[in-house]
């Protein structure tokens, strides 16, 4: 949902003490949509998110790490050239609008003291970032609206910026409690009362609008004339109390979700739902954000940007299981060729009684018991010695061809294994940098060609993943399967524990036991990254293998990733997403 009036109210009040002070450090833009500002202040260091997508407008601190692109966009040098070394003096919120503007002190290009700031307008589509000076004429923005685009109010460098048109409702807030009653009392009884409250007022959002009369009534959504006389007066208490919450800066940051999957939010408690979704409840809005918005969006940023490498290895996997089903259908058929050396042994042992010409030949099939009567097709072009040649012939072709054929079939299983893997991890990268590692290592393997106009540069290697344990103990986890060889064949020690997920694609886990034993829970937290990092990850239980390093090997001329284990143990976990994010280092 986007953000209503009041929970950006909310946002301001708590991001007011946070940022309040502080200097702005750094200006990064990761997204097209997307800036973050690391900011320095008596509160501490902090990052904040701000964003104008469509659907996923918001403002908030934020913890995560962003890759940025190497060529910073244009709107972020500008925002660099004016931001950097200004100081937050106050978070705005006007007339509770959709929209919270962050006033600035900074200095202009002579070093001269002055006003700026920075707009965050957070309204849907038409969402945008303006940056203005102190007396209000615009510097530039995110998206720039011309005349073409709106005759009403147009947003361009140079104009003074205006506020956006007030709706043709009054606000929900600045209604007093008799104008309010004297609507209520005017509204058509055979209009539902959720739908009221979102026709009469601006500033409400349709789930809080459904929550009144929910609380109220027991319905979402009821018509006014069905309203008994105290559904009537808790419907206007509860109007008056979500007013007081307001008023007191009273709020509840609730996270909806359906299947363990993020569904809504809102700044209070949800019930309307009942045991259809279940609720979560957030210490701050910006954790409440950041679960909700950055997650979904970061993958939703690298499957776009892995979506032709992700295609690229689907065709060679696809085009791997065309060759391996072929050479499977011809193994069956080769299996044919002692069929061949019995009609060519058969057509020898008659050869008197064949002519050049003739179509078949009926013999005694003596290498059956009672020498059952057996029909054998001959070439008429041929002599009867031609013929039993043909067959002999057939048959040792067969028999060469099986024996390259079972070389080959092994060969494609291990590619179309290798490939499959390669998929897998594709759908788990979380940075451009992994998918760059895995293309340069689909190029060494010989599966992708390197353009001919590309310089072969030498790229930076990222580490593998590093988790501690409950009990203290590191424990890694490669990346791609180049990085498994690594961690595995090189970095780990002969006694360090390795664990991987059995039978499936994943991630080679490591835990650095330094020649002692892991106890039974880092064990057990080992298994559960293995499962994570693995195709099983939304697969329920998973039972994960795992053994000292020095049972683990890898074969001569293997593809990447694959090794050989023995002397392992089982363990049956779950993937848990929650246990996985406390134990990253």
């Amino acid at each position: 949902m986007p953000l209503d009036a009041i929970t950006i109210n909310a946002l301001g009040n708590e991001l007011r003490p946070a940022v309040a002070g502080a200097r702005i450090d750094k200006v990064q833009q990761p997204g097209r949509d997307t800036v973050i500002l690391s900011l320095r202040g008596p509160a501490g260091n902090c990052k904040l998110l701000i964003a104008a997508g469509t659907g996923a407008a918001r403002v908030h601190l934020s913890t995560e790490s962003y890759e940025n692109p190497q060529q910073p966009p244009m709107f972020c040098m500008l925002l660099r050239k004016h931001l950097v070394g200004a100081r937050v003096v106050d978070i705005t919120q006007e007339n509770m609008e959709r929209m919270l503007a962050f006033e600035l002190d900074a200095f202009d290009e002579m070093g001269v003291p002055c006003k700026k700031r920075l707009v965050v307008e957070l309204m849907g589509r038409n969402a945008n970032i303006i940056l203005t000076e102190g007396d209000g004429h615009i510097i530039d923005c995110l998206r720039r609206v011309d005349g073409d685009m709106s005759r009403i109010r147009q947003v361009q460098p140079g104009l003074l910026y205006r506020l956006p048109p007030p709706q043709d409702r009054p606000s929900f807030f600045a209604v007093s409690k008799t104008e309010r009653a004297v609507l209520w009392e005017n509204a058509e009884g055979e209009k539902l009362a959720d739908k009221w409250l979102l026709d009469s007022f601006s500033g409400l959002s349709p789930l809080v609008a459904r929550e009144l009369c929910f609380r109220a009534t027991g319905e979402v959504s009821k018509p006014i004339a069905l309203f008994a006389p105290s559904e009537r007066e808790r419907f206007a208490s509860e109007i008056d109390a979500l007013l007081t919450h307001v008023a007191e800066g009273s709020y509840e940051p609730t996270m909806l979700t359906k299947d363990g999957e993020p569904s809504d939010y809102s700044f209070m408690h949800i019930g309307q739902y009942e045991n259809a979704m279940q609720t979560e409840r957030f210490n701050t809005f910006s954790a409440l954000l950041e679960s909700f918005y950055t997650k979904r969006e970061k993958q939703e940023l690298m499957r776009r940007k892995s979506q032709a490498l992700f295609k690229s290895v689907r065709s060679a996997h696809e085009r791997e299981l065309r060759k391996l089903a072929a050479r499977r259908d011809e193994l069956e058929k080769s299996g044919e060729r002692e069929l061949n050396r019995k009609r060519g042994d058969l057509v020898t042992a008659n050869l008197y009684r064949i002519q050049k010409g003739d179509r078949a030949v009926e013999v005694d099939d003596y290498f059956e018991e009672g020498c059952p009567k057996l029909t054998i097709k001959l070439d008429p072009l041929k002599s009867p010695q031609q013929n039993a040649a043909a067959f002999y012939k057939e048959y040792n072709k067969a028999k060469t061809a099986e024996t390259y054929l079972y070389g080959l079939i092994e060969k494609g299983e291990r590619e179309e294994a290798y490939l499959a893997s390669v998929m897998d991890e594709i759908e788990r990268t979380e940075s451009e940098r992994e998918l760059v590692e895995i293309r340069r290592e689909l190029e060494d393997t010989g599966f992708l060609k390197v353009p001919r106009d590309r310089k072969r540069e030498k790229v930076k290697e990222t580490a593998p993943l590093r988790f501690i344990s409950s009990t203290g103990m590191e424990i890694q986890v490669g990346r791609n399967n180049a990085q498994n060889d690594k961690l595995t064949t090189k970095t780990a020690r002969r006694t360090d524990l390795w664990f991987h997920a059995q039978k499936i694609h994943g991630s080679h886990v490591v835990v650095s036991a330094n020649d002692g034993i892991p106890d039974e829970q880092t064990v057990f937290e080992a298994a559960t990254l293995a499962a994570y990092y693995s195709q099983g990850r939304k697969g329920g239980k998973v039972a994960v293998d795992y053994t000292q390093i020095r049972n683990v090997k890898k074969p001569s001329g293997a593809m990447p990733g694959f090794v050989n284990y023995t002397d392992y143990k089982t363990v049956i976990v779950d993937a848990d997403e929650a246990l996985v994010n406390r134990l990253q280092a």
